[in-house]
C-alpha cells in the first residue's frame, strides 16, 4: 500500500496546486482551455510518438495478451454504455466518455512504475502492450463517439464522420507513427528524442494542474451517483472482467494474468479529464470520477497487487 500511496500522493498534489491556483486568481478558467489545448495537441503526440517508436514490435503484438485487455475493456464498457444510456446520459458524446471512465486507467503514470516496483523488468513488455491498447482502443473508440457527438452526424453519415475524427486525431496519428517507426525500425535521433521527452514530461502534471483549476468553484456533490457508480466499475468490475478472461476464456501466463489485471484494477487516467475538456462534454465528471478513483483505488489496487505479488512469489 505504501508504494501505491507514494505514487498517489504526488498526483494529489498537483490537482491541489491547480485548485489553489485557481481559488486565488493565480490564473483564471480561460487557463485550463489553454492548457489542455497545449497537452491535446503537443506534449502528449509527443510522449505517444517518443514511447511507441522506442517500444519493441514484439512487445505490443502480444495477442493472446492483447485480446485479454480488449475483452476486459469490451465486455465492461458496452454494458455500461447501456446503462448510462438508460439512467445517466442522452448525448452520445456523454455516453463515450462515461464508459471510457469506467475503463480507461492510470496506466503510465502509475501502473508502469507500480507493475516495475512489484514484478520487476520481466513485466516490461506486458506492460508496454497493455499500455498501448489502453490508449489505443478506449482512445480510439471515445473519440469516435465525441466526434459523432460534434458533428450531429445521422444514418450512414456517422461512420464516415467518426473515421474522419479518427484520423485528424494528433494522438492516435502520433500513436500510428510512433508504431510504423519501429515497425521499419527507424530510430528518431537523439537530438529529437530529447525534444519529444521534454515537451512529453509536461503532458501528466499540465493536464492535472488543470483539471485542479476546474475545479475551482464546482460542486463535488454534483452527479455523485453517477461518479460512484463509474468509480465502483472502474475498480471493481473491469478488473475482474478482465480477470475472467485471462483466467477462464484465454489463459495467460501468471505474470501476464497479473499485469492485465493490475493494470486493469487502476484509477481513471488523467486524458479522460483533457478529451472532456477538449470537446466540451462530460468535464465535470470526469475530473470528480478520476480524483475519487484515484482515492479509492489506494485500498482496492493494494489488495489486488499484493494478491498476484503473493502468487508470483510462491507460485
Amino acid at each position: 500500500m505504501q508504494a501505491l500511496i507514494d505514487f498517489s500522493i504526488p498526483i494529489f498534489a498537483i490537482i491541489l496546486a491547480g485548485w489553489l491556483a485557481g481559488r486565488f486568481r493565480l490564473l483564471g478558467q480561460d487557463s485550463t482551455a489553454a492548457l489542455n489545448g497545449f497537452v491535446f495537441f503537443i506534449a502528449l503526440p509527443a510522449l505517444f510518438l517518443s514511447s511507441t517508436s522506442r517500444a519493441p514490435v514484439e512487445a505490443v503484438l502480444n495477442w493472446p495478451l492483447l485480446a485479454v485487455v480488449a475483452g476486459g475493456y469490451l465486455f465492461t464498457a458496452i454494458p455500461i454504455a447501456i446503462i448510462a444510456r438508460i439512467f445517466f446520459a442522452r448525448r452520445i458524446g456523454e455516453i463515450g466518455l462515461h464508459s471510457a471512465s469506467s475503463v480507461f486507467a492510470n496506466t503510465g503514470y502509475m501502473g508502469i512504475p507500480l507493475g516495475l516496483a512489484a514484478f520487476g523488468e520481466s513485466a516490461t513488455n506486458p506492460m508496454i502492450a497493455t499500455v498501448l491498447a489502453n490508449i489505443f482502443i478506449v482512445l480510439g473508440l471515445a473519440t469516435a463517439m465525441m466526434e459523432v457527438d460534434r458533428t450531429g452526424s445521422k444514418g450512414p453519415r456517422i461512420a464516415y464522420d467518426a473515421v474522419r475524427g479518427l484520423v485528424r486525431s494528433p494522438l492516435l496519428c502520433a500513436l500510428a507513427l510512433g508504431m510504423a517507426l519501429s515497425a521499419l525500425g527507424i530510430t528518431i535521433p537523439g537530438p529529437g528524442l530529447k525534444f519529444l521527452d521534454l515537451l512529453a514530461g509536461a503532458a501528466g502534471p499540465c493536464a492535472l494542474f488543470a483539471m485542479g483549476l476546474f475545479l475551482v468553484g464546482q460542486s463535488v456533490r454534483r452527479g455523485a451517483a453517477e461518479v460512484s457508480w463509474v468509480t465502483f466499475v472502474k475498480l471493481i468490475i473491469h478488473p475482474l472482467a478482465t480477470w475472467l478472461i485471462a483466467h477462464y476464456v484465454i489463459p495467460l501466463d501468471p505474470l501476464e494474468e497479473a499485469v492485465a489485471v493490475v493494470m486493469a484494477s487502476l484509477p481513471t487516467g488523467g486524458l479522460i479529464f483533457v478529451l472532456a475538456q477538449r470537446y466540451g462534454i462530460y468535464v465535470q465528471r470526469a475530473s470528480a470520477v478520476i480524483l475519487v478513483s484515484t482515492i479509492l483505488s489506494v485500498v482496492t489496487v493494494s489488495f489486488i497487487l499484493q494478491h498476484y505479488v503473493d502468487l508470483l512469489n510462491h507460485g
